[in-house]
């Protein structure tokens, strides 16, 4: 059974493919299927977004391949929740991962918070597909806060920004085997892994 995942995104697909081990033998994401576009992201909450693109691409592979798609982002309490669901284009549709950190530093300090007021959590929402039926649905997050400014050059997206609880370095100065056991990610996917076998062979 192969396993396809609903992104283009090189890093999502590593930390998946590692953390899924030897459940899986083919691990591949869209950029292995040119034929077949990217869902829009309509949805306004993770799974939403996350079924929307398991359940299209599931459709158009067909039973031969399940699919796992993820929706994932940022929730920083201080702004009520923001970026959320706008993690990847909070700063604009054609936003770098700089300019979504520039803005949330920027949109933190505009809100005056300090210290513990710069809560926030990683929240990850999977979704398990094949053709075109939903097989599970599976949700990770893991609380921290926003540091002052950017530290470390490791991982993607809002990782230099974020200080996992109980731990004093962001998620892009910490080593990847350390992220990647306690990242939202991790946690979504180690309830994956669970259900995983029961599918393999359905």
């Amino acid at each position: 059974m192969r396993l396809v995942i609903a992104t283009g995104n090189a890093h999502k697909t590593e930390e998946i493919r590692i953390m899924l081990g030897d459940l899986i033998d083919e691990v591949s994401d869209l950029r292995a299927h040119p034929e077949i576009s990217p869902p829009e992201e309509t949805g306004t909450t993770f799974e939403e977004n996350a079924a929307i693109k398991a359940l299209e691409v599931s459709a158009a592979l067909g039973p031969e391949s399940m699919v796992l798609s993820d929706d994932s982002g940022l929730e920083v309490d201080a702004l009520h929740g923001a970026p959320g669901v706008y993690s990847a284009r909070y700063a604009g549709k054609a936003a770098t991962d700089v300019d979504n950190r520039r803005k949330l530093l920027d949109e933190i300090t505009r809100a005056g918070a300090r210290g513990k007021a710069r809560s926030a959590r990683f929240r990850c929402v999977m979704v398990l597909a094949r053709g075109g039926n939903k097989l599970g649905v599976f949700e990770g997050a893991v609380e921290g806060i926003i540091a002052n400014e950017e530290k470390g050059e490791g991982g993607f997206g809002y990782d230099s920004l974020f200080i996992p609880e109980n731990y004093c370095e962001t998620f892009g100065q910490l080593p990847a085997e350390v992220k990647n056991s306690l990242s939202h990610r991790a946690r979504a996917l180690e309830q994956v892994r669970k259900a995983l076998p029961g599918h393999l062979h359905a």
